[in-house]
């Protein structure tokens, strides 16, 4: 397990920025319900740089920066903003659509005005199935020439895939699509009903699971973690006690059919049994504890899957209201988290998704809807009162 070098009380891993949510793609699973055109109550680009500055006030390193949309490529001052990012001492990242704007000369420009990394999205390892995800032909291609791109400009890229039961089997191909070309993370996103996504069919909690199991047996494969699945935290250390016990996994933690077709699905790619690659441990950041989301019209949220405002940065300063709102002070108590949640001896390394429980039950404190584990129902107790430990995780 990893975590943050300073207190995520006092000062968020990451800030994410939604720059715009004007974008020309149709995703079936869009947080923002992205629209064509720009909102007009959008931040200016004076409010955007006086954004970063309170960014910056976090202190020295400051938290990464990410502008995401909509397609942020839809602003015509994006390039210069991240050029004031930069020289106000912020790591700016940038994650476009995959849209025509996404060019190789756009990419350029991003690079020369200071950005370090892009995310690109591919939910499907063919076009015909990325471009029907994305509600628009043409995205697939669009996107596989701008991680060319951006590799050989000298940008790290990272790639977002979303998981839902209708996307799940295309998981080991586009694991093989992430080793063969590469990239600094495939960041796995568990759907959360909200926005779009609302109409899109989520796994249940075991195949949830089964999933969370094969990216960890893909960790030493490609550098992979998960968005909105907390509970691969869990997952993590589990093996880790399995492992060095000599069980074997499926058996111990009763995975399920799921689980056995896509690790033959693996097998089949050739994607296990190769050389070892260091694995990446989860990052121990969650909504409002060390992560928080500002909205295109300055509201601040724990998570933009977690559609509750705590401010407005128009109003109030980005460091009063990480530190001091009651929403994000509460989100870092695990004692106020609910049912198996509360219960589980995991809950001070995982917590669960607060955006998905607040979207299944209104309640942002409910237990994780998508994850069965049974609080302690792990065979090896002791063994896992030694990695829970601050020194083992």
């Amino acid at each position: 397990m990893r975590r943050p070098r300073r207190a995520t009380a006092d000062r968020p891993f990451i800030v994410i920025w939604e720059a715009t949510q004007a974008c020309p793609l149709a995703c079936l699973h869009c947080r923002a319900s992205a629209r064509p055109d720009r909102d007009p109550q959008e931040l200016t680009s004076a409010e955007a740089v006086d954004l970063m500055g309170q960014v910056a006030e976090f202190g020295r390193p400051a938290p990464l920066f990410v502008i995401t949309g909509g397609d942020p490529f839809q602003r015509p001052d994006l390039t210069t903003l991240v050029r004031r990012g930069t020289e106000l001492g912020l790591a700016v990242s940038v994650s476009p659509s995959g849209t025509p704007t996404l060019t190789r000369q756009a990419l350029r420009d991003l690079r020369d005005a200071g950005a370090r990394a892009i995310s690109l999205s591919l939910d499907a390892a063919d076009a015909a199935a990325h471009d029907g995800f994305r509600g628009v032909p043409g995205v697939y291609e669009l996107t596989r020439r701008a991680w060319d791109d951006a590799a050989s400009l000298g940008l790290r890229v990272q790639i977002n895939t979303t998981v839902t039961r209708d996307t799940v089997d295309e998981l080991p191909r586009i694991a093989a699509r992430v080793r063969e070309h590469g990239a600094m993370l495939w960041s796995v996103f568990f759907l959360v009903p909200t926005g779009r996504g609302r109409a899109l069919s989520s796994l249940d909690a075991a195949e949830t699971e089964d999933v969370l199991n094969i990216l960890y047996d893909l960790g030493e494969t490609v550098p992979v973690k998960t968005t909105e699945a907390h509970h691969f935290r869990r997952v993590c250390l589990q093996r880790a006690v399995l492992a060095r016990r000599g069980v074997p996994a499926a058996e111990a933690l009763g995975l399920g059919p799921l689980y056995r077709r896509l690790r033959r699905r693996l097998d089949e790619l050739g994607l296990t049994g190769l050389p070892r690659r260091p694995r990446r441990p989860p990052l121990q950041v969650s909504a409002g504890n060390g992560f928080v989301f500002v909205s295109h019209r300055g509201q601040v949220h724990p998570s933009g899957f977690l559609p509750v405002p705590a401010g407005d940065v128009r109003r109030e300063r980005l460091v009063d209201i990480y530190r001091e709102a009651p929403l994000f002070t509460a989100l870092r108590d695990p004692g106020l988290l609910r049912g198996r949640c509360g219960a589980c001896e995991f809950r001070t390394v995982c917590g669960g998704s607060r955006a998905r429980a607040y979207a299944v039950t209104g309640d942002v404190h409910a237990e994780e809807p998508a994850c069965g584990y049974q609080p302690g129902s792990f065979p090896y107790p002791d063994d896992l009162a030694e990695v829970l430990s601050p020194a083992g995780a």
